[in-house]
């Protein structure tokens, strides 16, 4: 064994050059090709080159797949469809303005009728308008599929003024009356509208007119109409003087409850008497209201990151307490028609997302997406970087087992009986020849030395062997011709 490893040991040295050619040549000591390596850094960064392409190609597709995803970046210009000059919605619609114009955000406002046209224009996905202001009992999930709610803002007060008293639970005195209820597209004219039809009151006993709560409540101080109806908040100047006026009677609703249960979505309220003018008790007793809620109406497909600022907006317009309204009891989660988006019941449970609580809007989208694209990018860059050498060199060695198992293969023939050395030989050689074709990088070159040291090992043994068989063959007939010889002498 000694003997041939020093007889394997004799193959050439392999050239310093960093570029080792794939030939084999003959030895000219032990009969043996000369042993050279196919292997250069060339080859080595090539395949280096293969496993990055193929991570880089994973990569990508992930970063493709968290893009699509994550949709595309928020719209810069957003447009809201209000109401009325000078109604409660075009005041809100400005406040909202403002605060999106801090984030860079710039909301266009797009005067209306009222909450029917703005319903009509969210409706319409070619209008351009995204976002609005409703009362609740204008529609339901089948009329409005594209729409979703970011929750309640406010209450809405219907409101019924009268001079003198034409008023009255029932409304009888208002039969060839001027009557204002609302615009055509308003809340306010729907809902009138319903209540006199159950009252028993239309346009063939009663003159409706068509006027803004503006228009409405200049005429009624005037004297020129008899009546108005409108659906406003507390806060609106033109409710103000109405009620601390003299000549105007603020109806108040005894039947409000029947009401309340004929339409679920309004809610009953109570005018404190001598809120308008307390010099003047106006009004001179308490006056209990109908309200509807408002709604935050959005298209179903805006982006989510515009969904939380007009949230954030609405925490900061909506939240401040008033005569009908405690601290902080809007903006509300209350699906009235409309099925409450999801992103706003995150916004409802859990507050605005962590990042956009600390920093600017536009440096929050930018960072959140980048967070997220890093995650699949180091999810697929740590295991490759952490385990392709592990698995590059499993390959290398894996190469270099198939020729070990051919030599196995080999070895164990030679202990077969009758066995053809001819063919081992043959074997051995076109073994050794794909060992010199063999290209591998010059970091796993000794492991081409050790299966050409042991193919070489495999030879000697084959060499040993079959001079062995021939040697006790010529033994046999020398002793057989040495009998014959004698048996002749003798």
């Amino acid at each position: 064994m000694l003997g041939c490893l020093c007889a394997a040991v004799k193959l050439k040295a392999v050239t310093r050059s960093p570029l080792w050619s794939p030939r084999a040549k003959p030895l000219a000591a032990g009969g043996m090709s000369e042993f050279t390596i196919v292997a250069s850094e060339a080859l080595f960064n090539r395949s280096i080159f293969w496993l990055y392409l193929v991570a880089g190609a994973l990569i990508l597709c992930a970063i493709a797949a968290v893009v699509l995803w994550l949709g595309p970046l928020p719209p810069r210009v957003v447009v809201m469809t209000t109401g009325t000059a000078g109604s409660d919605y075009d005041l809100i619609g400005r406040e909202y303005q403002a605060i999106l114009k801090r984030s860079g955000i710039d909301l266009r406002l797009m005067p209306s009728a009222g909450g029917v046209d703005n319903l009509k224009r969210l409706n319409d996905s070619r209008s351009g308008v995204s976002v609005g202001f409703a009362q609740a009992g204008l529609t339901n999930r089948t009329q409005s599929s594209d729409l979703e709610s970011l929750g309640t803002v406010a209450y809405e007060p219907f409101w019924f003024f009268c001079r003198g008293e034409l008023g009255g639970s029932r409304f009888g005195g208002l039969r060839g009356k001027k009557v204002s209820i609302g615009p055509e597209g308003g809340g306010a004219r729907v809902l009138a509208l319903k209540f006199f039809a159950m009252n028993g009151i239309d346009e063939s006993v009663t003159q409706f007119l068509p006027l803004t709560a503006l228009q409405a409540g200049d005429a009624l101080l005037h004297g020129e109409i008899d009546a108005a109806f409108m659906v406003t908040s507390w806060d609106s100047e033109v409710v103000r003087k109405l009620v601390a006026s003299p000549e105007i009677t603020v109806v108040s609703f005894p039947r409000a409850d029947a009401y309340k249960a004929l339409f679920p979505f309004l809610n009953k309220l109570t005018l404190p008497m001598g809120v308008g003018d307390l010099a003047a008790n106006r009004p001179p007793s308490d006056v209990t209201l109908l309200a509807p809620k408002a709604s935050l109406i959005v298209r179903r497909n805006m982006h989510p990151a515009i969904q939380y600022l007009l949230l954030e907006a609405a925490a900061e317009i909506h939240s401040t307490p008033n005569i009908f309204q405690n601290s902080g009891q809007f903006p509300a989660a209350e699906p009235t028609d409309l099925p409450l988006s999801r992103h706003a019941r995150f916004f409802y449970r859990d507050g605005p997302p962590f990042l956009q609580r600390y920093l600017p809007f536009w440096l929050v989208i930018l960072g959140s997406r980048l967070l997220l694209i890093l995650v699949p990018v180091i999810g697929i860059a740590y295991p490759l970087v952490h385990f392709s050498p592990s698995l590059y060199n499993w390959a290398v060695r894996r190469r270099i087992l198939r020729l070990y198992v051919e030599l196995k293969s080999i070895e164990l023939e030679l202990k077969t009986p009758g066995h053809s050395t001819d063919d081992a030989v043959a074997r051995l050689d076109r073994l050794e020849e794909r060992a010199n074709q063999l290209r591998l990088p010059v970091a796993f070159a000794n492991l081409l030395y050790e299966v050409r040291i042991h193919i070489e090992l495999v030879r000697t043994r084959l060499a040993a062997s079959s001079g062995m068989r021939g040697g006790t063959e010529r033994d046999r007939a020398s002793s057989v011709d040495a009998g014959g010889i004698s048996r002749t002498v003798q």
